[in-house]
């Protein structure tokens, strides 16, 4: 028996449903082993099809989707002509609901998304596809080491070509702040408080407000080229912006809010959109 791993193979940035925080956004990176006997080139699998065959399930069937957890009690999922319609309740009695063409939906057979139950469905997903010499596959997940603060939030971009456009993804994301070219972490702790488990939202994609049993909402939507999206949110755990929530606007959000609270100060934002990418926002 031998071992095959790749460390890192992909990171999935998605969104998914917790029963007291809400929609939350995260970025997991993926570990992954595979126990097997040689084929006939020596190997367990090559790692060219570990990176094609592997990776791209993983990105199809999970990455930039809104994951849900099927087995929660206040989970009711219905699914017909490509759509898939959800209404979530949460601890607080809040609600969330989603409506959407099902390709942005991944369905966890679960009480709970965590590492183990995404873990447990993309094994599930994988196994299929593996040659006959690989006896057993593990996948382990979790967020890179952020050494300073970060925040988790969710958003969509309807103007995206690609899946940037479903309405309800997300990410985990550092943040680094200079001050007149010095770095200032309590105003990084501040932006990371301020977005710490938020939607945000631009202006253009609300469709209103309304309140239900005593509780306020944001109602989302826009037609993408995947579809209709819209969904609904506690308005308590929404953040609006005038412009499309592209990363590049967001940095540049910070910047000029920054700018406004301190008009003689200069400042550069680095804004993360998951692991290892971004953008910069200046307000000089």
């Amino acid at each position: 028996m031998t071992t095959l791993f790749v460390k890192r193979l992909t990171v999935i940035d998605f969104s998914f449903l917790h029963p007291v925080l809400g929609l939350l956004g995260e970025s997991w990176q993926v570990d992954i082993e595979l126990d097997g006997s040689l084929d006939h080139q020596g190997m367990v699998l090559d790692f060219g099809e570990v990176k094609r065959q592997v990776k791209q399930v993983i990105d199809q069937s999970f990455d930039h989707r809104l994951l849900v957890p099927l087995r929660h009690a206040g989970c009711n999922v219905e699914q017909r002509e490509h759509r898939c319609e959800i209404n979530f309740r949460l601890e607080s009695e809040e609600t969330i609901h989603y409506s959407g063409p099902d390709c942005a939906v991944a369905p966890i057979d679960a009480m709970e998304v965590d590492e183990a139950s995404l873990a447990e469905a993309i094994t599930r997903s994988l196994k299929p596809l593996l040659p006959d010499n690989v006896d057993r596959l593990r996948i382990r997940l979790g967020p890179e080491r952020i050494d300073g603060p970060w925040y988790r939030y969710s958003h969509g971009l309807k103007h995206h070509a690609g899946n940037c456009q479903r309405i309800a993804h997300g990410h985990r994301s550092r943040i680094h702040i200079y001050r007149n070219e010095q770095r200032d972490r309590e105003l990084e702790a501040d932006w990371a408080n301020r977005w710490r488990d938020i939607y945000i939202g631009t202006m253009d994609d609300l469709l209103g407000s309304i309140e239900e049993r005593g509780h306020s909402y944001f109602r989302f939507g826009y037609t993408a080229q995947q579809g209709l999206f819209q969904l609904q949110l506690p308005s308590s755990r929404c953040y609006l912006i005038e412009r499309d929530t592209t990363v590049e606007n967001l940095a540049q959000h910070i910047a000029e809010a920054l700018k406004q609270e301190h008009p003689e100060e200069s400042f550069r934002v680095e804004a993360f959109e998951g692991v290892d990418k971004g953008a910069i926002g200046y307000s000089p």
